[in-house]
Protein backbone atom coordinates (compact mmCIF):
# COMPACT_ATOMS: atom_id res chain seq x y z
CA UNK A 1 0.00 0.00 0.00
CA UNK A 2 1.12 3.41 -0.93
CA UNK A 3 2.00 6.15 1.93
CA UNK A 4 -0.97 8.37 -0.07
CA UNK A 5 -3.36 5.32 -0.04
CA UNK A 6 -2.37 4.82 3.71
CA UNK A 7 -2.91 8.47 4.11
CA UNK A 8 -6.39 8.33 3.04
CA UNK A 9 -6.99 5.30 5.19
CA UNK A 10 -6.29 7.34 7.92
CA UNK A 11 -8.75 10.13 6.95
CA UNK A 12 -11.37 7.11 6.07
CA UNK A 13 -11.32 5.83 9.46
CA UNK A 14 -12.12 9.60 11.47
CA UNK A 15 -8.67 11.45 11.66
CA UNK A 16 -8.36 15.17 10.45
CA UNK A 17 -6.87 15.46 7.08
CA UNK A 18 -3.67 17.06 8.47
CA UNK A 19 -3.41 14.30 10.84
CA UNK A 20 -4.08 11.48 7.75
CA UNK A 21 -0.99 12.92 5.85
CA UNK A 22 1.13 13.49 8.46
CA UNK A 23 0.77 9.89 9.99
CA UNK A 24 1.42 8.06 7.19
CA UNK A 25 4.91 9.35 7.16
CA UNK A 26 4.86 8.94 10.94
CA UNK A 27 8.14 6.49 10.58
CA UNK A 28 9.85 8.54 8.37
CA UNK A 29 9.57 11.76 10.24
CA UNK A 30 10.96 10.31 13.29
CA UNK A 31 7.84 11.07 15.26
CA UNK A 32 5.82 8.23 16.78
CA UNK A 33 2.02 8.29 15.62
CA UNK A 34 0.72 9.17 18.79
CA UNK A 35 2.68 12.28 19.02
CA UNK A 36 2.23 13.42 15.26
CA UNK A 37 -1.67 13.05 15.52
CA UNK A 38 -1.58 15.22 18.75
CA UNK A 39 1.08 17.72 16.86
CA UNK A 40 -1.08 17.99 13.97
CA UNK A 41 -4.76 17.90 15.28
CA UNK A 42 -5.07 21.50 15.47
CA UNK A 43 -4.31 22.13 11.63
CA UNK A 44 -7.25 20.09 10.69
CA UNK A 45 -10.11 21.46 8.47
CA UNK A 46 -8.04 24.06 7.76
CA UNK A 47 -6.58 25.61 11.02
CA UNK A 48 -9.21 24.37 13.60
CA UNK A 49 -11.81 24.57 11.15
CA UNK A 50 -11.47 28.09 10.20
CA UNK A 51 -10.92 26.81 6.32
CA UNK A 52 -7.62 28.63 6.22
CA UNK A 53 -4.62 26.62 5.18
CA UNK A 54 -5.78 23.21 4.10
CA UNK A 55 -4.77 20.90 6.64
CA UNK A 56 -3.37 18.08 3.98
CA UNK A 57 -1.08 21.08 2.85
CA UNK A 58 0.01 21.38 6.88
CA UNK A 59 0.41 17.90 7.26
CA UNK A 60 2.87 17.22 3.79
CA UNK A 61 4.67 20.61 5.10
CA UNK A 62 5.78 19.29 8.29
CA UNK A 63 6.58 16.13 7.11
CA UNK A 64 8.55 17.77 4.71
CA UNK A 65 10.31 19.49 7.47
CA UNK A 66 11.10 16.86 9.51
CA UNK A 67 12.56 14.60 6.92
CA UNK A 68 13.96 17.08 4.87
CA UNK A 69 14.68 20.86 6.67
CA UNK A 70 18.04 21.36 8.76
CA UNK A 71 17.74 22.38 12.41
CA UNK A 72 20.78 24.99 11.56
CA UNK A 73 19.05 29.25 12.12
CA UNK A 74 20.51 30.26 8.91
CA UNK A 75 19.52 32.15 5.72
CA UNK A 76 20.82 29.55 3.81
CA UNK A 77 18.62 26.67 5.35
CA UNK A 78 15.53 28.69 5.73
CA UNK A 79 16.24 29.87 1.68
CA UNK A 80 16.50 25.97 1.17
CA UNK A 81 13.47 24.70 3.09
CA UNK A 82 11.13 27.31 1.80
CA UNK A 83 12.09 26.73 -1.82
CA UNK A 84 11.15 23.21 -0.79
CA UNK A 85 7.73 24.05 0.95
CA UNK A 86 6.70 26.18 -2.53
CA UNK A 87 7.68 23.16 -4.92
CA UNK A 88 5.07 20.86 -2.96
CA UNK A 89 2.72 23.74 -2.58
CA UNK A 90 2.66 24.76 -6.05
CA UNK A 91 2.38 21.01 -7.17
CA UNK A 92 -0.76 20.51 -4.58
CA UNK A 93 -2.16 23.88 -6.46
CA UNK A 94 -1.32 22.82 -9.52
CA UNK A 95 -3.38 19.41 -8.93
CA UNK A 96 -6.18 20.53 -6.48
CA UNK A 97 -7.09 24.13 -7.67
CA UNK A 98 -5.98 25.96 -4.07
CA UNK A 99 -4.33 25.75 -1.14
CA UNK A 100 -6.90 26.89 0.90
CA UNK A 101 -9.79 24.57 2.63
CA UNK A 102 -12.70 27.05 1.93
CA UNK A 103 -11.64 26.80 -1.74
CA UNK A 104 -11.10 23.55 -2.17
CA UNK A 105 -15.02 22.67 -0.21
CA UNK A 106 -16.80 25.61 -2.26
CA UNK A 107 -20.23 24.49 -2.78
CA UNK A 108 -20.02 21.92 -0.09
CA UNK A 109 -22.22 23.07 2.89
CA UNK A 110 -20.48 22.42 5.81
CA UNK A 111 -21.02 23.28 9.70
CA UNK A 112 -19.89 26.06 11.07
CA UNK A 113 -17.96 26.25 14.88
CA UNK A 114 -15.53 23.80 16.40
CA UNK A 115 -17.35 20.71 16.20
CA UNK A 116 -16.44 18.69 13.38
CA UNK A 117 -19.11 16.86 11.64
CA UNK A 118 -20.08 12.98 11.82
CA UNK A 119 -18.13 11.05 9.45
CA UNK A 120 -21.21 9.48 7.96
CA UNK A 121 -21.22 7.99 4.19
CA UNK A 122 -23.12 11.62 3.27
CA UNK A 123 -20.02 12.72 4.62
CA UNK A 124 -17.56 10.83 2.55
CA UNK A 125 -19.90 11.57 -0.83
CA UNK A 126 -20.31 15.42 -0.73
CA UNK A 127 -16.65 15.99 0.21
CA UNK A 128 -13.37 16.11 -1.54
CA UNK A 129 -11.29 16.20 1.33
CA UNK A 130 -10.48 11.93 1.08
CA UNK A 131 -8.93 12.61 -2.50
CA UNK A 132 -7.10 15.80 -1.41
CA UNK A 133 -5.49 14.48 1.46
CA UNK A 134 -4.58 11.23 -0.77
CA UNK A 135 -3.15 14.17 -3.34
CA UNK A 136 -1.37 15.66 -0.05
CA UNK A 137 0.59 11.95 0.33
CA UNK A 138 1.07 11.37 -3.11
CA UNK A 139 3.12 14.38 -3.66
CA UNK A 140 5.02 14.25 -0.83
CA UNK A 141 5.66 10.46 -1.39
CA UNK A 142 7.15 11.07 -4.84
CA UNK A 143 9.18 14.04 -3.72
CA UNK A 144 10.57 11.87 -0.65
CA UNK A 145 11.41 9.38 -2.90
CA UNK A 146 13.21 11.76 -5.41
CA UNK A 147 15.19 12.83 -3.05
CA UNK A 148 16.09 9.28 -1.63
CA UNK A 149 14.37 10.07 1.68
CA UNK A 150 11.83 6.91 1.45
Amino acid sequence: MSRAETAKKYFEQGYACSQAVALAFADVAGVNEETIAKIMLPFGGGFGRLRLTCGAVSGMVAVLGATCAGAENTPENKTGTYAMTQELCKKFQEENGSLICAELLEGVNVTVGGAPEARTAEYYKKRPCAEIVYSAAAILEKYLQDKGVL
